[in-house]
């Protein structure tokens, strides 16, 4: 008789692991993986900006304007972590270094901004 629950009881567990998404890219996370590079959901191509440093974004107002922040999704996990830009508002970084896309970049593909300005903004690859 106390197999039975016992049974039941694991079942349960078991089943409910099972729906626990990979770690780096959940469903809901804001990038994904997509041949060598990150992109957003849509296909945008993801940037760093060499001037930041891990955990604080150092392009706001215009720069911002140009270089828009990725927003986070869900709730991310190692490597990806949230950021808390100037204004306030949240960011997605990646090994701390915060995330952008490039207003340039009209459709999923493009890479426009990969090398930009004397090398300081860069496709961020896998």
């Amino acid at each position: 008789m106390k197999l039975l629950p016992l049974s039941l009881l694991t079942l349960s567990l078991l089943s409910s692991l099972s729906f626990v998404a990979p770690a780096a890219f959940a469903e809901d996370m804001a990038v994904k993986k997509m041949d060598d590079i990150l992109v957003t959901t849509s296909g945008m191509t993801v940037y760093t900006f060499d001037n930041d440093t891990a955990g604080k974004s150092v392009c706001n107002g215009p720069c911002a304007a140009n270089w828009p922040p990725v927003a986070p999704t869900g709730t991310p996990s190692a490597p990806f972590s949230v950021i808390k830009r100037d204004d306030g508002s949240p960011q997605l970084a990646v090994n701390g270094k915060p995330l952008y896309l490039f207003a340039a970049d009209k459709k999923p593909g493009d890479r426009n901004g990969d090398n930009f300005k004397l090398n300081i903004w860069h496709v961020v690859k896998n």
